[in-house]
Formats: structure tokens, C-alpha cells, sequence
């Protein structure tokens, strides 16, 4: 294995993670579930959703599968599901609504670049870089490669091959940190690039794949 120069993350779920309360504004905030819950639907949605990916069936719909099994937890009236659905769904996407950030996650991004470039590669929708400020970290990274700006999204490789010539560096002598088996390891391993599986959720803890759980554990396994 060629050491990687160069460290992508995503972003959410990964450095950043959701501000349930204003995605979930549509619910009454007594029906939101809890951190537990809402990985346990993570967990669900991820297994179907790579599962389809791998058949070719679904393009980009993971949380319409998330927000759907949601809506089911909560046994919300079939009549009303389509249309809150669709509500869910345009808050997810809406990526002023991914800023929380877990403590330390700033220092730890400083010591890996002691080592190591840093940059991003996300989907969104065009803002990441001003979520990224807002949140305290947009000026740890060398470069942010952002979908809604690019105009493909992951796991196709053009933007994969977009952040490495930003970057200026060669696909076998970089890692990409991502949370979704199907569209960040698939995607970046397609494109010649070492991966590794940030799984909070614990989505992937039988999989075979390099996997952790946090920076913490990022940074031990970087110094191998």
C-alpha cells in the first residue's frame, strides 16, 4: 500500500452531524426520536441502502429510505407520509442544517495536518464551505470540493478526480474518511483511492472493511 500524502473527509455524519431539532421541524418536537433512535433507523437505512446501490436501483434517495422509516416508527397516518416525507427530506438537503460538531473535532483535525493535507470532499448543496466557517473548521483544509458546486456527486469519480487535481495529488496516495459504504468507500476506492469507514452509528461492525468510530480513533489509525 503506497502511504497516503493527502487526507479527504466527507462531512456529514462525519466531521458534521445533524441539528435534528431544525430538520425535524415539520414533527412536533414531542415525537422526535432520541440519538439511540435515530441511529438505530442510520443503521437500517444504510444496510438497504447500499444493498440497492450495489443493484443499481437507487441513485441518491438515502433519506427519503431514513425519513420514511421514520415516519413509520412514529406510525404517522399513511395519508400524510408523502408530503412530510418530501419536507424531511428538503431539510436534510439543506445543509445550513448539518452544524453540530463533536468536541476536540477541531484539534484533532490540527494534529492530523500536522501529517498529512487535509481537504473535503461532500455532497451538498453548494454552502458546505460556509457551514464549514460558521462551525469553526473551514480553514483547516486545503481545499473544499463541494457537489452543488462540481455538479456530479459522489460515488461518481469526477468528483473524486476533481478534488485529487485541486489537490494535486495522485488517487493511490490519498484516503477518503466517509460514512456510506456504497457512495464513499465504493465511490472512492473506484476512483484509485484508499478508503476507510467513519461509522459512528456502528452501521458496518461486521463488515471486513477499515472502519472507526470517531477522530479519536481516526488519529491511533493513521499512526499505524
Amino acid at each position: 500500500m503506497v502511504e497516503h500524502r493527502v487526507i479527504f473527509f466527507d462531512i456529514g455524519n462525519t466531521l458534521l452531524f445533524p441539528n435534528r431539532a431544525k430538520m425535524l421541524a415539520p414533527l412536533a418536537s414531542d415525537r422526535h426520536p432520541s440519538l439511540e433512535q435515530w441511529q438505530a433507523l442510520e443503521r437500517r437505512t444504510k444496510a438497504e441502502f447500499d444493498q440497492d446501490m450495489q443493484s443499481g436501483r437507487v441513485d441518491h434517495g438515502f433519506w427519503a429510505i431514513f425519513h420514511t422509516y421514520l415516519l413509520e416508527a412514529l406510525n404517522e397516518p399513511m395519508s400524510g407520509r408523502n408530503g412530510l416525507v418530501q419536507q424531511l427530506v428538503e431539510n436534510t438537503q439543506n445543509s445550513d442544517n448539518w452544524d453540530q460538531i463533536l468536541p476536540g473535532t477541531r484539534a484533532a483535525l490540527e494534529r492530523i495536518r500536522e501529517k498529512f493535507r487535509i481537504a473535503v470532499i461532500s455532497n451538498a448543496d453548494g454552502k458546505i464551505e460556509r457551514v464549514l466557517s460558521r462551525c469553526g473548521i473551514a480553514d483547516c483544509f486545503e481545499s473544499i470540493t463541494d457537489s452543488g458546486i462540481v455538479g456530479v456527486e459522489k460515488p461518481r469519480p469526477e468528483i473524486f478526480e476533481a478534488a485529487l487535481k485541486t489537490m494535486n495529488v495522485r488517487p493511490e496516495e490519498s484516503l477518503y474518511v466517509g460514512d456510506v459504504y456504497s457512495v464513499d468507500y465504493v465511490g472512492a476506492t473506484n476512483a484509485g483511492m484508499q478508503a476507510i469507514l467513519f461509522d459512528v452509528a456502528g452501521a458496518y461492525r461486521d463488515r471486513s472493511e477499515s472502519r472507526v468510530e470517531s477522530v479519536a480513533q481516526l488519529e491511533s489509525w493513521l499512526q499505524k
